[in-house]
């Protein structure tokens, strides 16, 4: 069985983040793998994602992912594509086009202004969110008709403050940028520091005038049931890990 999360902030769209159950991978990949850039079964993966495109009720073809390399560039899609852009966020106003985002640990970002009839979705690691990948989603959902007061984003399961253990040269690089920068982190052991991704995202959506954001809470890390996580992986020390998948429609 699928499971899937949703937010009311993000109704009457369609949406949902999936966890890691329902899937048909195997051994570390177990589950619903949805990362064709990962070494699981390419059948495995096609299959997986046909479930979440019935889910949704799109053809497989129509739900749509991009190649993220932790950039700032958004796609605006008018149809369905061929080839996978590198970008990181993409935006739509196409009824029956879903927008896919992959993730494990980085936050799985969900944008809908439902006037509008205008959403977007984005993968936003710390190097995204600082280069300007949510305010650069935003941008481009205006140019297509919404308006940045009624837009709600969500931040599915992503790496939580706990888990995020950073080293002071990470630090320093933020305050460098912008002092308050240091309101981010907290103490952790030695001279680590830990670091609250979800909470630097939310501040950057509310900054950019955004109506509303929240974050759904679910830390990736701490619950290896539901969720993929590559820092959990790298610390097991396990080859490869799976890529969860948030999808949002019209």
């Amino acid at each position: 069985m699928l499971e899937i999360i949703t937010s009311e902030a993000l109704l009457p769209t369609r949406h949902g983040f999936f966890t890691r159950k329902g899937g048909a991978s195997s051994g570390i990949f177990h589950g619903l793998n949805c990362g064709p850039g990962s070494t699981d079964l390419s059948e495995a993966v096609d299959i997986n994602r046909a479930r979440v495109a019935a889910y949704m009720d799109v053809q497989p073809n129509h739900l749509q992912t991009v190649h993220q390399v932790h950039s700032p560039d958004v796609v605006t899609l008018t149809e369905p594509l061929i080839i996978r852009p590198q970008a990181d966020a993409m935006v739509t106003a196409v009824p029956g086009l879903a927008l896919g985002i992959l993730t494990a640990d980085c936050q799985p970002v969900l944008f809908s202004d439902p006037d509008a009839g205008v959403i977007g979705a984005a993968h936003a690691g710390w190097r995204g969110v600082k280069d300007g990948v949510l305010e650069a989603t935003l941008d481009a959902m205006e140019a297509l008709g919404a308006d940045r007061a009624n837009i709600t984003a969500v931040i599915g399961p992503c790496i939580s403050q706990a888990a995020y253990e950073v080293g002071p040269e990470f630090v320093e690089s933020f305050i460098d940028d912008n002092p308050e920068n240091s309101r981010f982190f907290s103490g952790g052991k030695g001279d680590r520091a830990l670091f609250n991704l979800p909470v630097f995202g939310l501040s950057k959506l509310r900054k950019a005038g955004i109506g509303h954001a929240e974050w759904s809470g679910h830390c990736t890390y701490s619950d290896p049931e539901r969720f993929f996580s590559y820092r959990r992986t790298t610390h097991l020390g396990e080859a490869d890990y799976g890529r969860l998948i948030s999808v949002i429609r019209l």
